[in-house]
């Protein structure tokens, strides 16, 4: 089995001290102890803390490809089965994992505007289903009218009510806008239509 982080060994050098110290100048600088601050911490007994014992874990079952970073060669030997990934968003995910490592911004990129596709499926999955998000109650308007939401800031000293005049533009502005993203769209393909 190739050496994975799961297991009490040190991974082989792909390169011997000798190489490494001609093709980099510098390499090497701390294998004298003396010159390594962390030397008496620095210890690798695997015997001492029961790793040899156990050894490499049992794996859990794959029962669905899981993506994987592109720097392991193998998936860890425990995962989560909880979000299968679906959809548009999980496309993104799978493009993200299988291309960019996890040290390129490409990587995390993907990943967050994956995620913003999995919103957008999901809104329109609840819509379709007969389930619309609830915009009165799940964005807070409700409790404003019902909990006492003007008289717990009036006066109050309050220094979140600086940014009040922009909530209802940051809640309302990407539906308005996905809604006129939506009218043109129809209106285009009325056009279309029309002129065939």
């Amino acid at each position: 089995m190739p050496h994975t982080p799961y297991t009490p060994d040190r991974p082989p050098m792909p390169e011997s001290p000798e190489q490494l110290r001609a093709r980099i100048p510098g390499w090497g600088a701390d294998l004298d102890p003396k010159d390594r601050p962390a030397v008496p911490q620095e210890r690798h007994e695997p015997e001492g803390t029961g790793a040899r014992r156990r050894g490499f874990p049992e794996r859990q079952p794959e029962e669905r490809p899981r993506e994987r970073s592109i720097e392991h060669g193998t998936l860890t030997p425990v995962f989560g089965t909880s979000a299968p990934l679906r959809g548009l968003s999980g496309v993104v995910r799978r493009y993200a994992y299988r291309r960019f490592g996890e040290g390129r911004a490409a990587h995390w990129l993907l990943l967050i505007a994956a995620d913003r596709v999995d919103v957008v499926e999901s809104t329109v999955l609840d819509a379709v289903r007969g389930r619309p998000d609830n915009l009165i109650a799940e964005t807070g308007v409700r409790g404003e009218l019902t909990h006492h939401g003007w008289s717990s800031r009036v006066g109050a000293g309050r220094v979140d009510v600086r940014h009040e005049a922009l909530d209802p533009l940051i809640v309302a502005g990407p539906w308005v806008l996905a809604g006129l993203g939506v009218v043109a769209g129809v209106r285009a393909l009325v056009r279309r239509a029309r002129g065939r």
